[in-house]
């Protein structure tokens, strides 16, 4: 079987050049990341044109992810060598947003001086990988001891333990960021939120005719608020770095798997990300830790899986995405496809209370996964301008192929962050249902991916204001 959990990778220094990109798209990336909260708008722009001349040049679909830094407190950007804390050394914070250096560490956190006292354990970084300890706090700075020594690169994130920080998560700078990358046809924009509200804050129109919306959860705000975010979000991703932060760390594996059970049942792609073979950023292997960790985010259910460092200033970008694409491929082979369609069924019919059109939307989905399971048929092929029809059968991980077809170009790289789903631009703007099918099925035969004589289900949202999979037939390719 092939790989069917997504590969998002973040493109920074160690992998911007056109051919190391190349070698990311043929080694599996399916999702490029850019992170602007380590890369300045025109550079990252810059980025962006160039995965999209080198995808083209290759003839692959690989999705556009931007993701804002949102409000989190950050360090003044280090050199790009980054710098290196030693266990024992002593660090002033300082207010401001200039270069950062391993004496001398600038925050962007204007109540820097009032939120922190003598004792406080402030974490920087991904998670814990550098922690310090504040000795002093003066008139204009921190004085603090290093206590957990480690590298920091670009701009980290600062955990403050009594932060008063009551930035909303989109600045009027975001959505002129966005808005950039908006005219530059970008298809997803992820930022870190603590409920609902805070997406619709953006202002973007819905997709496919604006970007995809994924929420971050990375606070504990964020996870109590979890209904609400799924509500208006297009995805999810779980950025363990910060959640590891703002969170017990013993828990950190079951708010995983709530986020993902829960994302799922509500029918959103679900990202894990965080450290998941953090080792390759200095050596070609992970730990044996690390692989089992990507494993079981696939055995959880996850749409897609996230590299960070490891490609972004790695000494092994290529090889990074290679080996996750390993990793998952084999976990996807061993996936429960039965089991897990009739858990998201019992969870989907058992939370629609009084929402009689929600309803009968999920019966019908879930029929049309339970019918091409039964009879085994070769693939799905899903018709969807949107792309609601795709993720929706995608959902219940069928072990067919899911071939998502759309005639909107920007719906088709979206489905690229997809579980499950091979992505097709249908060269047709016919309305008629046949036509399309036809177009369709040809596509896919030049493919490769269907062979005469196929047994294969054809699912089609035809109604836009309904959403759903309004009709499911099986046919015989021809």
């Amino acid at each position: 079987m092939a790989r069917r959990t997504k590969i998002i990778a973040t493109i920074g220094p160690a992998c911007s050049d056109e051919e190391t990109l190349a070698e990311m798209m043929r080694a599996g990336m399916d999702v490029a990341r850019i992170s602007l909260a380590h890369t300045p708008l025109e550079a990252a722009l810059e980025k962006h044109r160039r995965i999209r001349k080198v995808a083209a040049e290759l003839g692959v679909v690989v999705a556009t992810m931007i993701d804002l830094p949102g409000p989190m407190i950050r360090i003044g950007r280090t050199s790009r060598e980054g710098i290196q804390l030693k266990t024992g050394a002593t660090v002033t914070l300082v207010g401001g947003n200039e270069q950062s250096t391993a004496e001398q560490i600038y925050v962007d956190y204007s109540h820097l001086i009032d939120d922190c006292d003598v004792g406080d354990r402030i974490s920087i970084g991904d998670g814990e990988e550098v922690v310090v300890l504040v000795d002093s706090v003066r008139a204009d700075q921190v004085i603090t001891t290093v206590v957990s020594g480690g590298s920091l690169n670009g701009r980290a994130g600062v955990n403050i333990p009594f932060a008063t920080n009551d930035l909303g998560a989109v600045t009027d700078d975001d959505r002129k960021v966005v808005d950039r990358f908006v005219e530059e046809g970008v298809d997803i924009v992820a930022l870190s939120v603590k409920d609902g509200r805070e997406l619709r804050d953006l202002g973007l129109e819905p997709h496919p005719r604006g970007p995809m919306l994924i929420a971050k959860i990375e606070s504990a705000d964020a996870v109590t608020e979890l209904s609400s975010i799924i509500e208006e979000a297009s995805a999810i991703l779980v950025a363990r770095g910060g959640l590891g932060m703002q969170t017990p760390l013993a828990e950190l594996p079951h708010l995983q798997k709530r986020i993902i059970r829960d994302c799922i049942a509500g029918g959103l792609p679900v990202i894990t990300a965080g450290q998941m073979l953090d080792s390759m950023v200095k050596v070609p292997t992970p730990t044996r830790a690390e692989a089992t960790d990507v494993a079981n985010a696939v055995f959880d259910g996850t749409s897609g899986v996230m590299l960070s460092a490891e490609t972004a200033i790695g000494a092994y970008p290529v090889g990074s995405v290679a080996m996750m694409a390993r990793i998952a491929e084999t976990a996807d082979d061993a996936f429960d496809h039965q089991e897990w369609a009739l858990q998201v069924a019992e969870l989907r019919m058992a939370g629609h209370d009084d929402d009689d059109a929600t309803m009968i939307t999920d019966a019908i989905t879930i029929a049309a996964a339970q019918a091409a399971e039964s009879v085994n048929v070769r693939a799905i092929l899903c018709l969807s301008e949107s792309g609601f029809t795709v993720r929706s059968m995608a959902r219940f991980r069928p072990s067919a192929t899911i071939l998502g077809c759309s005639n909107n170009e920007r719906t088709v790289r979206q489905l690229a962050s997809s579980w499950g789903v091979v992505p097709m631009l249908l060269d047709t703007e016919s309305p008629d249902y046949v036509e399309r099918v036809r177009v369709a099925v040809n596509h896919a035969k030049r493919e490769g991916h269907l062979a005469p004589g196929d047994l294969i289900g054809v699912a089609a949202g035809i109604s836009r204001a309904a959403r759903a999979t309004d009709t499911f037939r099986l046919l015989r390719v021809t």
